[in-house]
Formats: C-alpha cells, structure tokens, sequence
C-alpha cells in the first residue's frame, strides 16, 4: 500500500489489486470512482476529497453512480419494483448532486458530465456489450455464477435482522445489481474513451480480488485497474447500508 497527497488534498492510502493495477494507477491517466448511492461512507466531504484527490492524481475523473441498479437491493429487500425504483432514483439523484456540488467547489466547468449513471451508461455501446457478456456468462459459467451470487449473498445478508439470511430468490434479485456494475470493473477505457482507467473504491468484495487475479476465467481489459483508495490514517469502520 502506498500513500498519495496532492498539493491542496488530504493524503489518500492507495492499494492497488495487482502489479498491473499498480502500474495503471502510476501513469495518471483516468480514474473511475465508485460512488454507492445508499452509503454513509460517501458524505458530501468525503466525495469532495476523493474529487480533490482524484483531479490531483489524473489526468481525468468519473463517478460512477449505479442509481437504477439499486433498485435490485431493494427488491431483494422486500419492496415493490415501483416503490424499489423510486426510492433508487431519488437516492440517485441526491448522489449526482453531491458529485457536481464537490466537483464545481473544484472548479470543474461541467460537473455534471463527470457522473456516469445509468441513464448515461445504458446508451453506451461498449457498457451494453459488456454487460450482455456478463449475463451470459453468469447464466452459461458455473463458477462465476457462484463467485458473483456468494458477494451478492453477502451484502445482502448485512442488511437483513441479525440472524436471517437471504434466500436463493433474493440473491438472484440482488445479484443482478453486481453484474449491471461489472462492466466498469472490466474495462472502463472502451466505456469512458480513455487508454486505461483504475477503478476507485474504499471496500472491494472478494469477488473483485479473484477477478484481477484471473482465478474467475474473465480477466480485465488490459488498461484496466482497479485500487483501494481510502483517507490515509483515518480507516472507516461500519457496515454499509443498501447500495
């Protein structure tokens, strides 16, 4: 692990997921940072630092902010796809204003072309390609089938009474979130339009872990990285509400 400061930021801890992700991250070229909506992590100063932090370090920054996806959290929670996917747009939306509120403090000129949503990626060629070879291989591998429904388990199971556990309808509701996420961990570049990109997040499931160690059968494109990135010195400890 590593610890990067700007000029005129907090100093971050910086931990790669590989050789390959190290040297991604080094070049400077684009991040990606993942920004889940139902997250107490991500208040507004902290999406400030990492704005601060990330527009120090790179050349260029994204948010991504999975608003619709979230829905699927809710539905394995019990709620009505309608009253599921209100509550995930308007959670959203609050995200995205946050993200342009710290990028426009930052002097970013067009803040709001800064956040991929969903109304941003599911028009996108490169995300909808991916994401289809996600489906398929979940449906058609499986190995990967259970990597991605055992993460999705997981984070489910935090956010039901102590004691329950998710049911294989819930998990299969709730998996559908992670796989609408994948394809920015595979290949952000061919998304974004940049010759390589590190994904940014503080909390990455094991399911990533064993991706970028090419132990899943699916490796990242080639100028995808992916780094725990977290305040130095001031490590966060909580369990995440629904993303």
């Amino acid at each position: 692990m590593t610890t990067d400061q700007g000029d005129d930021c907090p100093p971050m801890a910086v931990e790669p997921l590989s050789a390959a992700c190290a040297a991604v991250v080094e070049q400077g070229e684009h991040a990606c940072f993942g920004i889940s909506p139902f997250n107490s992590y991500f208040s507004a100063d902290r999406i400030r630092e990492l704005a601060a932090w990330g527009l120090t370090r790179f050349e260029r920054v994204d948010f991504f902010v999975p608003d619709a996806p979230s829905a699927f959290t809710f539905e394995a929670l019990g709620y009505a796809p309608e009253k599921a996917a209100w509550k995930a747009r308007r959670q959203g939306q609050y995200t995205r204003n946050k993200i342009t509120t710290a990028l426009r403090s930052l002097g970013v000129a067009d803040p709001g072309a800064r956040v991929l949503g969903w109304p941003e990626l599911e028009g996108n060629a490169a995300f909808a390609r991916l994401h289809e070879q996600g489906l398929k291989r979940y449906a058609e591998d499986p190995g990967f089938r259970d990597a991605c429904r055992e993460a999705s388990g997981r984070v489910l199971a935090g956010k039901l009474p102590p004691g329950q556990r998710p049911d294989e309808e819930q998990v299969e509701r709730a998996v559908r979130y992670f796989l609408a996420e994948l394809p920015l961990f595979l290949d952000t570049p061919s998304i974004v339009g940049a010759g390589i990109s590190v994904f940014c997040y503080h909390q990455p499931p094991e399911v990533l872990r064993r991706l970028y160690a090419g132990e899943l059968g699916w490796r990242p494109a080639a100028g995808q990285g992916f780094a725990v990135v977290t305040p130095a010195g001031r490590e966060w400890i909580g369990k995440e509400p629904p993303r």
